[in-house]
């Protein structure tokens, strides 16, 4: 794991939020694999908020914060499962809660697989 939470090695086309990946069996099982991040948001960007709430459409300050947490949520996850020795990740799912007025959790899970290429 490096120090930017990023998957230096994980392959992102062995994730999956199936429960299978074509061409390839599930040979063993190495349990549940999740990234948390609970973020707050700052004076800065609600102030901002504001403003484009005003004129309507698409929020462009949350969304990214939205995004940046989930890619992070996703990475963790993927360095999750590398450290146990998967190859794939599959029944990938997101899950968010506020849990305090301003705070927001993001979890991203799913199942540490092994898997070989079918013939």
């Amino acid at each position: 794991m490096n120090g930017n939470n990023e998957s230096t090695s994980f392959d992102p086309r062995m994730v999956t939020t199936s429960i299978s990946l074509d061409g390839f069996m599930v040979t063993q099982n190495l349990g549940i694999v999740k990234g948390i991040i609970v973020r707050s948001r700052s004076i800065v960007g609600n102030i901002g908020a504001s403003i484009q709430s005003i004129f309507g459409g698409n929020i462009s300050i949350y969304t990214a914060m939205c995004e940046k947490a989930r890619d992070d949520t996703y990475n963790l996850m993927c360095n999750h499962a590398q450290s146990l020795g998967a190859n794939a990740i599959i029944s990938v799912r997101y899950d968010t809660n506020e849990i305090a007025p301003g705070l927001s959790e993001v979890l991203c899970y799913g199942t540490a697989v092994i898997v070989q290429k079918t013939a």
